[in-house]
């Protein structure tokens, strides 16, 4: 069933979801929150948008143009109507398309790019309990981790940055892939549910053909003693 709700405390923004379809989640949120938006930043790009959660965050840092493609024709259909209710249709394209065709005419285009991308490789969901939409968004069917770093490397414009949200375990294998299409990490911050747990997640930016150096931010804990921390607050509030 189909549903406005508040996009947690962001103010001025609402989003469409619906029961039946992937939900926004808040890893989405965390890299909205991390991705750095420069006045030159004109086009900004999002790779599986789903129902529109990050444009319409990143649309609160900058006035410049952002566009969302997702391959589902349901979640699409939630982002474009998000967009409307917050009448931000002069900003955000959602376009619903395989990002594999859209990139064609694209080369050399975007200046920033974020993807939260399928954390899990295919797999049999003959016997999941997961919707279709979830398990086009959780595992990588439609496309994999290497194709989003293909693409991205073609669609940036040099100097360009690609940021990502990804399960740790899978760390190696993104810093790899960065460095195989000259993407450069630059910038890294792993997220822990609290001080005394392992990271579970970590964020990461790259620049197309940039120079050797990378920066480890300081950890995002996420609760102290089953609280909210203050940081972790202040990005869910959209403060």
């Amino acid at each position: 069933m189909k549903k406005l709700n508040d996009l947690l405390g962001y103010k001025h923004r609402k989003i469409y979801q619906d029961d039946k379809c992937f939900s926004f989640c808040l890893d989405s949120v965390l890299l909205a929150n991390f991705i750095d938006i420069k006045k030159k930043d004109t086009n900004i790009l999002d790779i599986g948008t789903g129902n529109g959660v990050i444009p319409l965050i990143l649309s609160l840092k900058t006035s410049n143009k952002i566009v969302g493609v997702e391959i589902q024709k349901k979640l699409s259909n939630l982002a474009i109507e998000s967009v409307k209710y917050n009448r931000l249709e002069n900003q955000i394209d959602i376009i619903n398309q395989d990002i594999k065709k859209f990139s064609v005419d694209k080369n050399n285009y975007y200046d920033i790019i974020a993807c939260n991308p399928p954390y899990f490789v295919e797999k049999d969901n003959s016997k999941t309990k997961e919707s279709v939409e979830e398990v086009i968004a959780r595992h990588e069917i439609k496309i994999n981790l290497e194709e989003i770093l293909k693409l991205s490397k073609k669609m940036l414009k040099n100097n360009g940055r690609l940021y990502l949200i990804h399960r740790v375990e899978r760390f190696v294998e993104v810093v790899d892939l960065y460095k195989k299409y000259n993407i450069e990490p630059k910038r890294v911050r792993f997220i822990h549910n609290d001080k005394n747990s392992s990271a579970k997640l970590f964020l990461i930016e790259g620049t197309k053909n940039g120079n050797v150096g990378l920066k480890i931010d300081k950890p995002l804990i996420m609760f102290n003693e089953g609280v909210e921390t203050e940081e972790y607050l202040k990005i869910i509030e959209g403060e």
